[in-house]
């Protein structure tokens, strides 16, 4: 231990991050190997290049920027549609497809006290998040005869609360081996010095990735080669807060099978150009997706001949990618963007911190920019009332109560 002391000094010293050792002397044996740990695998040289990217603004230079085409599901003919449905439905019965749902974040904002799937929205079963997503994949297995394997991405945070929760609720009465839980990538979270934040057991403060980690996660836990050993071919890959997402869907499936491209994406018309939601375009001829804290206001408003938004798919996190290009993805770092987040902290004197305004930065990578890695990709649009109810915000848009709603409303149609 004495050797892995001697070696972080030297890293931290020669970034100027010697603070990360204040409290070592205060920590126990099990703590202090943790701390030095967090120091050796941290990359101090990227962590750096990250926080001078905090002091720079997101800008498209000469990057030429289009609108996308896309397909819209309801326009589709009835002999189109039939298609895509059967070779989708084909494809999924040979058990070709996997399902990913990333559910690494915590409640907070709803103010629930665990992880966001383990959430109760309110409906008259009370069934939480997980099983509503479940009750998806159930019904598919039960249509298609075959059992869809089920991949979930957690983080350090909620990770071991998660696996409790199925096993508490019997998988849901999925089967258990079909469902395999891998955690998400962390980052250390830094001041506006660029110094690393330490949490209140006085080690590194870490944040998760991004959902743009989930590539790396996948090949470091195994999953991908997991998915190939099953003989997956699409994996399609969701967020764990839309209770209304359709993750085993034979038409978009088919389409991009039909399409020969290695992803598929599915898009919403946005509410209006000011909604917070990240928009599909071409990004020199690739496809991209421009995030709402990165759009202007000229291209969010810009409209075409007909009157639509030019830039109006809403990206939903509701993609579909090719084996292919999952063991691709998994060996590429995504570009990382900032956050700047107020975090709780334990400052010099080693008090805790809880701070009102932000006051640090943290990295995510994002998935879509995984998409300027093809050379095309699918647009499926499709419809807010059927594919599309969020639960992020405690009250009002996108709420439990405007979920609940949406959930309602829409399996009430299909009785």
């Amino acid at each position: 231990m004495e050797e892995k002391l001697l070696r972080a000094k030297e890293i931290l010293a020669k970034y100027s991050q010697e603070h990360v050792l204040n409290f070592y002397d205060e920590l126990s044996k099990e703590k202090q190997n943790e701390l030095l740990d967090q120091i050796l695998t941290i990359d101090f040289k990227g962590l750096e290049e990250l926080y001078e990217s905090t002091k720079t603004k997101p800008d498209f230079g000469d990057s030429k920027i289009e609108p996308i085409p896309h397909i819209t599901k309801a326009d589709l003919s009835k002999e189109e549609y039939e298609e895509y449905n059967k070779v989708g439905e084909e494809k999924i019965k040979q058990g070709k497809l996997a399902v990913v749902t990333m559910a690494g974040g915590q409640g907070t904002r709803l103010g629930h006290s665990g992880p966001k799937g383990t959430y109760d929205i309110g409906l008259e079963s009370h069934k939480p998040i997980f099983e509503i997503l479940c009750d998806n994949i159930k019904e598919a297995s039960q249509k298609y005869g075959v059992i869809v394997p089920w991949y979930l991405m957690t983080s350090e945070e909620n990770h071991e609360e998660t696996i409790s929760f199925f096993e508490e609720h019997n998988y849901f009465d999925y089967p258990k081996t079909a469902i395999k839980f891998f955690k998400q990538g962390l980052l250390p979270m830094i001041d506006t010095n660029g110094k690393i934040l330490l949490n209140e057991e006085k080690l590194v403060k870490l944040a998760p990735d991004g959902h743009g980690g989930i590539f790396e996660a996948m090949r470091k836990n195994g999953i991908t080669y997991d998915m190939k050993e099953k003989g997956i071919e699409w994996v399609f890959v969701g967020g764990v807060d839309n209770v209304l997402v359709k993750m085993v869907d034979p038409v978009l499936t088919g389409i991009a099978t039909k399409n020969n491209t290695l992803v598929a994406g599915k898009s919403l018309v946005k509410a209006n150009p000011q909604e917070r939601v990240g928009v599909f375009c071409k990004k020199n001829g690739k496809p991209s997706v421009i995030e709402y804290t990165e759009i202007s206001k000229e291209m969010a408003e810009a409209e075409d001949g007909n009157g639509e938004l030019l830039y109006g798919e809403s990206h939903i996190l509701c993609n579909q990618f090719h084996i292919q290009i999952l063991e691709q993805l998994g060996n590429n770092k995504l570009p990382y963007h900032v956050a700047f987040k107020k975090a709780s902290y334990v400052n010099e004197n080693g008090e805790y911190v809880n701070p009102e305004e932000p006051n640090a930065y943290k990295f995510e990578a994002f998935l879509f920019d995984a998409f300027s890695l093809i050379p095309d990709m699918t647009i499926l649009r499709v419809k807010r009332e059927e594919e599309f109810a969020p639960v992020k915000n405690a009250t009002g848009v996108d709420s439990p109560e405007t979920a609940r709603e949406l959930y309602n409303n829409f399996h009430q149609l299909k009785k």
